[in-house]
């Protein structure tokens, strides 16, 4: 069983117990909180499909950390015009854990 689900402009496929690490959140560390954008939900008996999102569904998940992804180098360059500009960029980023799905007030890990 998996959800589609989308946060900060992205989409994200996830399976309960699944950690996550998605573009920085403005939540403290072991807060829990609640993804409503969810555009698909599936389990092995049905799938489920938003126009845009699935009403009435929600993912919650524990945030575990925040933290900085490993350093890209940018660098420009023209030959023959004295011209050269490197420049760095780390992406922040806050890995999540999906504890639970849910869909209409049903529990979807039990088929309930």
């Amino acid at each position: 069983m998996h959800a589609v689900f989308q946060s900060g402009g992205k989409q994200y496929k996830v399976n309960i117990g699944q950690i996550v690490r998605l573009e920085k959140l403005n939540f403290s560390v072991g807060e829990n909180i609640i993804f409503n954008n969810i555009l698909l939900i599936s389990n092995s008996s049905y799938v489920e499909i938003g126009s845009p999102n699935i009403l009435g569904s929600e993912i919650k998940a524990n945030i575990l950390r925040h933290g900085k992804c490993k350093k890209i180098n940018i660098i420009k360059f023209n030959r023959r015009k004295h011209y050269k500009k490197k420049q760095g960029h780390r992406q922040l980023f806050t890995d999540v854990k999906i504890l639970d799905i849910n869909y209409l007030n049903r529990d979807i890990k039990n088929g309930t």
